[in-house]
């Protein structure tokens, strides 16, 4: 999960035979001391799912009962930093891996390596390379992911069919001809929607260039980048030749309905809307749509890193425990069972070998992309300096600014942003590296 909303829908799965979930290693695993209670946070939809997946657990573990407290989305942010301000900080939570940077600066989450280093479950070399990197700040290891997205085009096959093409894009040259092939301002059709108030898509471009988005040491913006104008022109230019309506999500209605009458050909977006489609339109036109990794500068396929992470907070008086817990929610029968509840797609490669994560024809776009995935700028600030970003980029949209005024601006304001940042890595002290042994 990244920070921002995000919508999801609880789907019915069936459940998975007892001893798939539990697995061999299970039975194997060391008593817990009786009566321990685990405080788990989760945000969103997922404590309904995880609530059906725990039973499996605590027969496994009966010295270990969990509590489940589920956060609503729009308040997590602000009830995890008051419950380390104030000494309450469960004992792990569910972490969406652009607040991680947050935690980690206040040395409030627990160091892992030590533990992956000894699991028989968790293996790094089995989880998508750059999801993994998400949970590594400032070289240590802080969390373990646990469900994965990132955003790609889903598009009307049928539509581009009719105009002539015969595949999506590949490359931004064939997207924009695509673009302009299937645009109808006058009847209000537009090839493409790219809410304004959403930060993602624009990201979703810049991280594709070579340039990061954060120079000397994440301290400045490097916004004023060849890169950076490069993808913010692109963005801005599927506005101004009214390919995409400038429009927020709110004004955009249903989206869903849109695209299904055909007034969108394309929507980038992440996997949550592979149920919302399905659930939403009609039968007969499940075959008219279809996903396809995001098209790039040069060659498609780069997109994103999103997705939620599991953490142990440092104060927790029940380590082992929470780890078990981990470690039974990172294996893949148990990943399997919670996209079969939620569609939440798992951040191991082995998870997808199997059942409709490996036959579904709409995943693959995202299996593929998965494999090259980019992470966010790892620094507390980031959200909000991608906030203030499209907040220039939409003045940019409404004619404003020019590209190169625009990412001067952006500049200076996540220059502004950081100057705490700067201040404290020129006086700060070392914080210590050393983990301690579970």
């Amino acid at each position: 999960m990244t920070a921002g909303t995000r919508p999801q829908r609880l789907r019915r799965g069936r459940w998975l035979a007892a001893a798939a979930l539990c697995g061999a290693w299970l039975g194997g695993c060391a008593p817990a001391p009786p009566g321990q209670e685990l405080t788990f946070w989760t945000i969103g939809r997922e404590g309904e799912a995880i609530v059906q997946l725990l039973p499996a657990f605590e027969r496994a573990h009966p010295g270990i009962q969990v509590k489940v407290q589920q956060l609503p989305l729009t308040a997590a942010h602000q009830k995890l930093l008051t419950a380390f301000a104030g000494g309450s900080t469960p004992d792990l939570s569910q972490l969406g891996n652009t607040w991680l940077p947050e935690l980690a600066a206040l040395h409030a989450l627990e160091p892992l390596q030590a533990r992956v280093d000894r699991s028989a479950v968790v293996r790094p070399d089995d989880y998508f390379t750059s999801i993994w990197a998400t949970n590594v700040i400032d070289g240590t290891l802080l969390g373990v992911p646990w469900y994965v997205d990132t955003r790609l085009l889903f598009y009307r096959r049928d539509l581009l069919r009719q105009a002539g093409f015969r595949a999506p894009p590949r490359n931004w040259e064939e997207w924009r001809r695509q673009l302009a092939a299937l645009s109808d301002p006058p009847r209000h059709r537009y090839a493409i929607l790219l809410p304004t108030n959403e930060y993602e898509q624009l990201m979703s471009l810049a991280l594709q260039q070579p340039d990061p988005l954060l120079r000397d040491g994440d301290r400045y913006g490097n916004f004023e980048s060849a890169g950076f104008k490069h993808a913010l022109a692109f963005y801005v230019d599927t506005f101004r030749l009214q390919q995409a309506p400038p429009i927020s999500n709110v004004e955009a209605g249903n989206p869903w309905t849109e695209f299904g009458r055909g007034v969108y050909a394309f929507y980038l977006s992440g996997p949550w809307n592979i149920g919302e489609f399905r659930s939403r339109l009609p039968a007969a036109q499940q075959d008219d749509w279809a996903t396809a990794p995001l098209p790039g500068p040069r060659t498609a396929g780069i997109g994103v890193a999103g997705g939620s992470s599991l953490v142990i907070f440092r104060a927790s008086k029940h380590k082992d425990a929470a780890w078990q817990l981990i470690e039974y929610l990172s294996q893949p029968a148990v990943q399997q069972r919670f996209y079969a509840l939620l569609g939440d797609l798992p951040p191991r490669r082995s998870s997808w070998q199997d059942g409709a994560l490996r036959d579904d024809p709409k995943l693959r776009a995202f299996r593929e992309q998965l494999e090259h995935v980019r992470p966010a700028p790892a620094v507390p600030e980031w959200e909000r300096i991608a906030n203030e970003m499209q907040l220039v980029a939409a003045e940019a949209i409404a004619g404003r600014l020019t590209i190169d005024q625009a990412a001067a601006e952006i500049d200076r304001r996540a220059d502004a942003i950081l100057a705490k940042r700067r201040w404290v890595l020129d006086h700060a002290v070392p914080a210590p590296t050393r983990e301690h042994p579970p």
